[in-house]
């Protein structure tokens, strides 16, 4: 079927992103708006725009009534969730297809066997994924616990099923400490998710984080368009993305692409996900799959010429791969920088009116943001603001670019992490790409110093 009109359930740089590609494929847009963005830029461009309701994302973004009303009263053919919100959310898509409303994401079912982090761990042992040593599904009681950890050797971590962001998590050093900490893990976990479910994985000490983008076709053919490096994190949250990573070889990129393409085309995967690993000496090991579009796309593009939300409409719409694994080519290199409205050395929300903006530019330089000058930055939600995504033929040119581009790039009005990054990138052992996932906040406490 032909897709003629997308509502765009989300906000900020995504929603702008979704429409660029659809309005370059010919298709109409709707967007959905909180009363706190009726200024934004994807509003202001979309063909039509629908207030879903007050600032709180409960009562807008998540509030699924309110969206399949607009959907119906703008009689789209489609609904694409972005990222974040309800991107990931199995009874959304389910009841978007309900009413005979295509869902640009993977089916309903994978979404929902993924989203269970133990269901995740058990579905990704099936397809040949290797795993963390740990727990084979949820731990009842700490004899059972203790068990576990002895096999799988201190330290070890516990984890919330249902969480995310680094909430339900607890590193333990040694069996006496265990009771302790899998009973706060459980009370972080219901707190959190309303699921005090945990299970038990050995700790990893030092590893980077390395995700391999797949696209499958819902019928059994499945692609892999290589490896992202988000190992640069600050409290669990991605900082700075790369594409290559530094220290995978293409050996090691086909093979592990390949297991990935399989594990997908095995399950009969639709559209776009992202598999996640710890990576240490040499050895991957399978964390999480997201059942949607990531933030970090861009550099994926960048390196391979494939726009990936006109891929995902594609699919939705039925229509095989656009290419075969042998026709992805990797070319160069590329880096994100998040920008977020954020002190840059505190963190702390900077919301405000943009009083000034100029996005840098030249050769292989991409801006993907809504800001505009008089643009007022809402205080309730995420505080990205922007992506800078920038490419070259090398790593250390794609660097030198960085820099320049960072130099260029001017948001006042309010606080912004663009000072952060600047430093980020001068550092030696940025340059080498020797860091891990605990690199950066080793290297904020030096600087702090």
């Amino acid at each position: 079927m032909s897709i003629k009109k997308v509502l765009i359930a989300n906000r900020g740089e995504i929603a702008l992103r979704i429409h660029r590609a659809c309005h370059e494929m010919g298709i109409k847009t709707v967007a959905v708006h909180s009363t706190a963005d009726a200024d934004a830029m994807h509003v202001r461009l979309a063909d039509e725009a629908i207030c879903i309701g007050p600032p709180p994302a409960g009562e807008s973004y998540l509030n699924v009534p309110n969206i399949i009303s607009a959907a119906e009263i703008a009689h789209a053919d489609a609904i694409h969730p972005g990222y974040g919100f309800l991107s990931e959310n199995a009874q959304f898509a389910e009841i978007v297809e309900l009413h005979n409303i295509i869902w640009i994401g993977p089916k309903p079912e994978h979404i929902r066997t993924m989203g269970d982090k133990i269901e995740a761990k058990r579905t990704a042992a099936k397809l040949g994924l290797p795993l963390v040593p740990g727990s084979d599904g949820p731990v009842e009681d700490v004899a059972e616990a203790k068990a576990i950890a002895a096999e799988a050797g201190y330290p070890v971590i516990i984890k919330a099923a249902s969480g995310g962001g680094g909430r339900g998590m607890k590193v333990v050093q040694s069996e006496d400490q265990l009771e302790a900490l899998m009973m706060q893990a459980g009370s972080e976990a219901k707190a959190a998710f309303g699921d005090a479910t945990v299970y038990i994985e050995k700790y990893l000490g030092d590893p980077r984080h390395i995700e391999f983008q797949v696209f499958g076709d819902g019928k059994g053919h499945a692609v892999h368009l290589g490896e992202r490096d988000c190992s640069l994190q600050r409290r669990h949250q991605k900082v700075l993305e790369e594409a290559p990573s530094p220290v995978i070889s293409p050996e090691e990129r086909d093979r592990m692409g390949g297991i990935v393409a399989k594990a997908m085309a095995d399950m009969s995967y639709r559209g776009a996900g992202t598999i996640e690993f710890l990576y240490e000496n040499g050895e991957f090991y399978f964390i999480e799959m997201n059942t949607r579009l990531q933030v970090e796309h861009p550099v994926t593009e960048m390196i391979t010429g494939m726009d990936l939300v006109r891929e995902q409409i594609r699919i939705a719409e039925g229509q095989p791969l656009s290419c075969t694994q042998d026709q992805i080519k990797f070319h160069g290199h590329a880096i994100e920088c998040r920008i977020n409205a954020e002190d840059p050395r505190t963190f702390a929300p900077s919301p405000g009116t943009v009083k000034g903006f100029h996005a840098p530019g030249g050769m292989h330089v991409r801006v993907d943001s809504g800001l505009y000058v008089g643009y007022k930055v809402p205080p309730y939600y995420d505080s990205m603001i922007a992506k800078l995504i920038v490419y070259g033929s090398t790593r250390e040119r794609c660097i030198l670019r960085l820099k320049r581009a960072l130099e260029e790039f001017v948001i006042d009005g309010m606080k912004t992490t663009i000072p952060l990054h600047r430093a980020l990138i001068e550092d030696p052992e940025f340059r080498a790409g020797e860091y891990t996932i605990k690199w950066l906040e080793d290297w904020l406490a030096r600087e702090e110093e």
